[in-house]
């Protein structure tokens, strides 16, 4: 059990104790939400973790320059419009009036050192700001983001860039985000978005109230909303089944049936813009958990990266892990997103007899031993799907030993470059093609801000070169050629093993009214409770 878990199933008796109160005060109470997800946020700094749970809890709470609809698409936010300086970069033109939760007015300078702040080697958001060349202040509401060459995509590329309060920051002695240590920003938020933090209890609680000094219009009516992370999936249908919580992401797919079909609930799916995949460790030399094989690593070789592949039956895991919930992914985005191949979109299919002659041929016909990193409480079913995994390559000659574990220790795991293999899902955050290539498949360029999520440490010259023809090219067709090319390298270096796009299940009570987004965050200005 969890530590997480554990402490939840400690509160359950409180909860089950008041559970009388708490229905007769629905009436009074109805603004209120209570939600909850397997991963608690690592951290409430915009800056220290690039990943889903943070950026996808702190969007309400903090805002950047532009932010994405209800559709995905890219709106204003902290700036009211932007136009391109030529081929020279972006001038943005910010909202007057904003105020910071604590009453501070925003600025230009906020922007200027949230830039500095998200694009320095302290922050995991780095690479987000590798096209950026500088960044100058024209006046209090006017600034420009300068860039190597032209970059049509970078407003898009910057929806999750979210602004801080300068003078709290360097108050706090938080100037620069910490990736796995704490600074007062770890746990302590001054955002200008519609919601602010009035406590925080990692792995426990985090409560939210309203911002009455919000600068847009509300459509919400909550008046409080507690997120309680449950790592495990039946505690939380448990919870919403006995109306302890009021909305779950996600719903376990084992128990969707069970929520749809339960009067007084409601299920609310879609798919979501996530690719799971399985990841190698290109740059090791060795294995790093092998029983036998020492001094090598067949995953170097991709006929053994190919039999990986065609060693897994992925539609069998659809079927029964996923209960048809899911969607076969061919490469590493869906083909909703901007720049989808269809040039790579078969994919090597499910054959074991041929999985074990590709090891033979590679030198391995008895096969060997190998670790499998994986997290438990990050991906619908995560674990599950890796012990299948883990099974069917056992059968194929590949003896892999699992080792799974909560998101919070595995990201420095995978950091620390612990794994032979792992498993990894991947939203771009931009909703376009280039946005994996830059962060996955990129060679790792810290001065450039690239790769900094390619942890295998797979590297080619010329999907180096593709990647800034394709961030500066205008041409559509020429684009696509190029995001084309990447596509079928990808596909036949077998650089990662695409498995499935993962789908939206959320379950709430039949008086939530929502907006569920592609990109699975849960954002609280669109709920109401009626």
């Amino acid at each position: 059990m969890t530590r997480t878990s554990s402490r939840w199933l400690r509160r359950t008796a409180g909860f089950t104790l008041t559970a009388a109160l708490l229905s007769s005060a629905s009436v009074t109470q109805a603004a209120e939400l209570r939600w909850s997800s397997p991963t608690d946020p690592q951290t409430m700094d915009p800056h220290a973790v690039n990943s889903a749970p943070v950026l996808g809890f702190l969007n309400n709470v903090y805002e950047g320059l532009v932010r994405r609809g209800k559709s995905m698409d890219i709106e204003g936010s902290l700036a009211e419009s932007w136009e391109p300086i030529g081929t020279d970069g972006w001038r943005f033109n910010l909202r007057k009036g904003v105020k910071f939760h604590d009453g501070a007015d925003f600025t230009a300078e906020d922007v200027l050192f949230s830039y500095k702040r998200a694009s320095s080697e302290a922050s995991d958001t780095a690479s987000w700001f590798a096209p950026v060349k500088n960044v100058e202040v024209v006046d209090d509401f006017t600034i420009d983001f300068l860039t190597h060459a032209a970059d049509p995509i970078f407003p898009d590329s910057i929806a999750n860039f979210m602004i801080l309060d300068k003078d709290w920051a360097e108050a706090n002695d938080a100037a620069l985000p910490a990736k796995d240590a704490e600074t007062y920003a770890t746990l302590n938020t001054n955002g200008t978005g519609p919601f602010k933090v009035v406590s925080r209890q990692p792995g426990v609680e985090t409560v939210l109230e309203p911002f009455d000094g919000w600068w847009d219009t509300k459509e919400h009516n909550l008046t409080k909303a507690t997120f309680l992370p449950i790592a495990n999936p039946a505690t939380a249908v448990s919870g919403l089944l006995s109306g302890q919580v009021d909305l779950i992401n996600p719903v376990p797919v084992q128990d969707v049936n069970r929520v749809a079909n339960q009067q007084g609930l409601k299920l609310h799916q879609g798919i979501e813009a996530r690719v799971i995949m399985l990841g190698f460790g290109h740059a090791h030399d060795t294995l790093k958990y092998s029983k036998e094989t020492t001094g090598k690593n067949p995953f170097q070789d991709v006929r053994v990266r190919k039999a990986v592949q065609t060693a897994i039956n992925t539609e069998a895991m659809i079927d029964k892990i996923m209960r048809g919930s899911a969607e076969m992914a061919t490469q590493l985005v869906s083909p909703q997103m901007k720049g989808y191949s269809a040039a790579a979109s078969d994919r090597f299919g499910y054959d074991p007899a041929g999985a074990k002659a590709l090891l033979a041929e590679a030198g391995y016909p008895d096969g060997f031993s190998f670790g499998l990193m994986c997290p438990n409480d990050r991906y619908i079913n995560d674990e599950a799907l890796c012990k299948a995994m883990a099974a069917m390559l056992t059968q194929a000659g590949m003896r892999a030993e699992l080792n799974a574990m909560p998101v919070r220790s595995y990201w420095p795991e995978l950091r620390s470059g612990n794994f032979d293999m792992y498993l990894l899902g991947w939203s771009p955050g931009t909703f376009d093609a280039e946005h994996p290539i830059r962060f996955l498949v990129t060679s790792r360029n810290d001065e450039k801000k690239l790769g900094s999520w390619n942890f295998g440490g797979y590297s080619n010259p010329e999907v180096d070169t593709l990647l800034p023809q394709i961030q500066r090219e205008i041409d559509p067709v020429k684009r696509q050629q190029m995001l084309d090319k990447i596509a079928l390298t990808v596909r036949d270096d077998v650089v990662y093993v695409p498995l499935h796009i993962q789908p939206l299940l959320w379950g709430s009570k039949d008086t939530i009214d929502l907006t569920q987004r592609a990109d699975n965050f849960l954002m609280l200005r669109w709920i109401t409770v009626n």
